[in-house]
């Protein structure tokens, strides 16, 4: 996958000019997708072992200096997988603003001092309390895995492959917030913290009780429950650092926060022709059950996780009308079909605009069966 992603790199910028475009977009899905499986291959690797390095140090109460740069670097590339699938995710998609590299650099530092306090927390658990660990874990990780499945993700094609990668997502929800759902993220994210909050708080306070005094003094012990504590506290500032004055899409608080891109579409400019395309290309919208079943969805922003990134639209009065171009008819109503159909028709129809714009510049047109209405809808919206 990383040479295929060199390969469609250097195409990128080889190519001929109306060529780079096809070749650039298929380098930042490839991208994407070895983020997001170096991400699940780091909290499956990385993070067991720095539990497992952290209570070997507080059983042993010395700190080596091989083991103390082996820890440090499995923290590090935690939170480093983690900032980075953000901002690959946002850099390839249209329909959302890029992440800047400030955001990244503060991201980095969230997830990394709260990954920090969960993982101080479990080792000073588990040193004492190994067997109760274990239940502790295997049932924390039950719980997220069922509070994800409720959330209808839509990752995957099948139920049962959505149903095991949420498994695997439960995994990553032990150590940290992670979203991969569209809507109202912070209330999920609110609750999630709130959780990991008395839990590092109960798991500290039950080692504080029960460690054993012969091999750590009660000063390295405080020092310990103070580092558990200034840690998560550092990471939910930084959380709130980025949320309020880093974030692609404007600050949390303040005159110009909505959560969303764009709240209405422009107007179109008077006398423009019907069949104008009057919005940039940009990726098939989530299927969501609210909008399965007609109700409006409840969302932060106005666009699912798992999308592509989109340019500020210029005025239709800017643009030449175009018509010219192939159609690609879909005999289904738009948003109105279950959440692996769409991703199914989302990852065919994107190879099939690419090769279509690899082999012609204009963009590729959609068509959207409507229901109720005898002629079609037609929508110039693509998955590139």
């Amino acid at each position: 996958r990383y040479l295929r992603t060199l390969y469609l790199g250097l195409q990128s910028r080889w190519q001929a000019e109306h060529r780079r475009r096809h070749f650039y977009w298929r380098m930042m899905f490839e991208s994407a997708d070895i983020s997001m499986l170096r991400l699940l291959e780091t909290f499956l690797k990385s993070a067991p072992q720095l539990v497992l390095q952290l209570s070997i140090m507080v059983q042993q109460n010395s700190i080596e200096p091989l083991q103390g740069l082996s820890a440090s670097a499995s923290l590090v590339s935690l939170a480093w997988m983690i900032a980075s699938y953000q901002k690959v995710l946002r850099d390839s998609r249209e329909d959302k603003m890029p992440m800047s590299y400030k955001g990244a650099i503060v991201q980095i530092l969230w997830h990394l001092f709260t990954i920090a306090a969960r993982a101080i927390a479990f080792a000073l658990f588990a040193s004492v309390f190994q067997l109760y660990f274990g239940i502790f874990i295997v049932t924390h990780w039950c719980i997220m895995t069922f509070w994800i499945i409720q959330g209808e993700t839509d990752f995957c094609m099948s139920k049962w492959e959505e149903i095991i990668y949420n498994m695997v997502v439960g995994i990553i929800y032990i150590f940290c917030w992670f979203n991969v759902k569209e809507g109202r993220s912070r209330y999920r994210m609110c609750i999630y913290y709130v959780i990991t909050l008395s839990e590092n708080a109960a798991l500290t306070a039950l080692w504080f009780l029960y460690y054993n005094r012969e091999t750590t003094s009660d000063f390295d012990a405080l020092i310990l429950v103070c580092a558990v504590s200034s840690s998560f506290a550092l990471g939910i500032f930084f959380m709130f650092i980025y949320y309020c004055l880093l974030h692609p899409n404007g600050p949390m608080f303040g005159p110009h926060a909505g959560g969303c891109i764009f709240r209405q579409q422009p107007a179109p400019a008077p006398g423009s022709p019907a069949d104008a395309i009057t919005s940039p290309p940009r990726s098939l919208p989530r299927t969501t059950g609210g909008e399965r079943e007609g109700a409006p969805g409840d969302r932060d922003s106005c666009v699912p996780v798992f999308q592509v990134r989109p340019c500020a639209p210029t005025p239709p009065a800017a643009r030449a009308p175009r018509t010219e171009g192939p159609v690609i008819r879909i005999d289904l109503p738009r948003k109105k079909y279950p959440a692996w159909d769409a991703h199914f028709i989302d990852r065919r129809l994107r190879k099939t605009i690419l090769a279509l714009e690899y082999a012609s510049p204009t963009t590729p047109r959609l068509q959207y069966r409507t229901a109720g209405v005898s002629q079609e809808l037609l929508e110039y919206e693509t998955t590139v």
